[in-house]
């Protein structure tokens, strides 16, 4: 097994995809988030995790542009403001936003990565149309392509919003509890792919699960320990399968990583001096 007390260190010069600096917020009279500190370097797989209702929405809008903290700055890529939502994101949420009456193809919801709501973007030519075969191929829904999305099962729909996303060569992907729905073969097949985009891809994967990620993880973002600040822990790779529960994946599934809630991380230490 891994050293647990190793850490993935990025050298100082690092390019940094995404920096909260003394952010805090509040819904009226209700703070969410005080003080809190971190960043991202470019390539590593992070994951928020923390129960419901501990913030991990609030940050994701921060991060997309859709709040604005009360204090503090938050950079993506060194850009602040508007100018941030203007870079490459690529966003799978929870909860599909498609009408399930709508007809639309798999290929047709795969195609939507290609669009660029803040700069005109031509129709889609043949580097368009490769990058959309090559996210279908890459999440195992090649043979899928045709079929209308309303009848696909939950863990395909979830592929497919997955394809949508990497079909737009973000430079930062964000998803929001990835898993769900899926069964482990999904679930398998999603990880692989992530992990073919470790590295070249900021990958940040959003959980209510506080106990185990990914394996693929370089540290979590914890949320809800009652101090309002984001705490960033250490992980335990290839946690033996003995220690899997129901909340996170299946037995058989992509190795995890346990979270170790004692093994915290200051907001400087994730770099070498």
């Amino acid at each position: 097994m891994s050293d647990i007390n190793a850490l993935h260190h990025y050298p100082a010069d690092k390019e940094i995809a995404v920096k909260f600096d003394a952010v805090s917020f509040s819904y009226g009279d209700t703070p969410v988030l005080e003080n809190a500190s971190f960043h991202i370097h470019m390539g590593e797989f992070i994951a928020m995790v923390g129960p419901n209702g501990s913030g991990k929405t609030t940050v994701l809008k921060l991060l997309f542009g859709l709040e604005t903290p009360s204090a503090g700055t938050i950079e993506i890529f060194g850009s602040g403001g508007r100018k941030q939502r203007e870079n490459n994101f690529a966003y799978v949420p929870q909860q599909p936003p498609a009408d399930n009456m709508f007809p639309i193809t798999v290929r047709d919801i795969v195609r939507m990565g290609l669009l660029r709501p803040f700069k005109r973007y031509p129709h889609e030519n043949a580097s368009g149309a490769q990058d959309v075969a090559e996210a279908m191929e890459r999440t195992g829904i090649a043979d899928l392509a045709s079929r209308s999305y309303r009848s696909l099962s939950g863990g395909q729909r979830r592929r497919a919003l997955v394809a949508r996303a990497l079909a737009a060569k973000p430079d930062l992907l964000v998803l929001d509890e990835p898993t769900a729905n899926m069964d482990s073969e999904s679930e398998d097949r999603l990880y692989e792919t992530l992990g073919a985009y470790k590295g070249k891809t900021t990958i940040l994967i959003v959980t209510h699960d506080t106990e185990f990620v990914s394996s693929l993880t370089d540290r979590v973002l914890c949320l809800g320990d009652g101090s309002r600040a984001i705490v960033q822990h250490r992980v335990e790779p290839d946690a033996p399968a003995s220690v899997h529960h129901g909340g996170f994946g299946h037995e058989a599934s992509a190795s995890v990583a346990r979270v170790l809630h004692g093994e915290n991380i200051s907001a400087d230490d994730c770099c070498e001096k």
